[in-house]
């Protein structure tokens, strides 16, 4: 079973960029495609992006795209994401996960904030 978790998040000003972190531990996921997730309060849990196994193949939502990186080190078991120009409305929870997600699989996450 995949073990998932994610940090890097913070409290930042609009503008501001932030790359989170998910280290995978249990079974390499250099064999499944993996999604980063995110829930902001009262809302559900949406999609941000998601990178293939080799990295070749990448969506994004429209509300990151052009902002947002996914990225991913088979090697280390690490999924990545850069967040340039941090708005208000990218504050949420962010989370990792296979894609499509996996009900057991969900981490902690970790929270962003943007605000000035």
């Amino acid at each position: 079973q995949v073990q998932l978790v994610e940090s890097g998040g913070g409290l930042v000003q609009p503008g501001a960029p932030l790359r989170l972190s998910c280290v995978a531990s249990g079974p390499s996921i250099s064999s499944y495609t993996m999604g980063w997730f995110r829930q902001a309060p009262g809302e559900e849990r949406d999609f941000v992006a998601t990178i293939s196994r080799n990295g070749e193949s990448i969506i994004y939502d429209v509300s990151v795209k052009g902002r947002f990186t996914i990225s991913r080190d088979n090697g280390k078991n690490t999924v990545y994401l850069q967040m340039n120009d941090l708005k208000p409305e990218d504050t949420a929870a962010y989370y990792c996960n296979i894609y499509p997600p996996h009900t057991h699989y969900w981490g902690q996450g970790t929270q962003v904030t943007v605000s000035s």
